[in-house]
């Protein structure tokens, strides 16, 4: 990138802003639900979840800019997946019940109104599509796709355990939790 900064300075052109646009399509653009919601959002971490070798979705996690803190609901956060094939809305609110219990026992009563909860927040979704969580640090959540609110709840440990799935030491996927948090927090 160095020599190109030269080579274009000697032929008269401006380095900079071509460095700039190429710094920008490194990153992607946050989707406009998650700028309304934190406006001076950044991409703290990406990554793909696979199973069996097949892409299932690729998460983004955002946060306002700063170090991310190692409790990590204790900031404003999104929690993006974009889906690369078709999946009933009804089982991702299965397995996430599922994954939340890696955290610990769950009471069968508080999995049941989660599940309920979680299967207004999940349609079915194509290829393409993109399911949002959007976490405060009072513990309210809300959930969107595509962009279009589709439930919400204000209960610290259903965030808690349900950003967890991804951002907790015992997620099952550690892999992607150590790309959706970046350099800064891999413990």
């Amino acid at each position: 990138m160095k020599r190109r900064a030269l080579l274009l300075l000697a032929a008269g052109m401006p380095a900079l802003p071509l460095a700039v646009r190429a710094q920008a399509q490194m990153r992607p653009a946050p989707p406009p639900e998650v700028r309304e919601a934190l406006p001076d959002v950044r991409l703290v971490g990406a990554g793909e979840f696979r199973f069996f070798g097949l892409s299932v979705y690729e998460a983004r996690l955002w946060a306002p800019p700063g170090p991310l803190d190692p409790d990590y609901l204790r900031q404003p956060l999104a929690l993006e997946l974009r889906y690369a094939r078709t999946l009933k809305g009804e089982s991702i609110a299965e397995r996430s019940v599922d994954e939340m219990r890696r955290a610990g026992p769950l009471d069968e009563g508080r999995a049941s109104e989660w599940l309920a909860l979680m299967r207004r927040a999940f349609p079915d979704v194509s290829a393409g599509e993109r399911l949002t969580g959007l976490s405060e640090p009072s513990g309210r959540v809300r959930f969107l796709h595509n962009g279009r609110p589709t439930a919400e709840t204000q209960d610290a440990e259903f965030a808690r355990r349900f950003f967890g799935i991804w951002l907790a030491p015992s997620t099952s996927a550690p892999a992607l939790r150590r790309q959706l948090l970046g350099p800064e927090l891999r413990t």
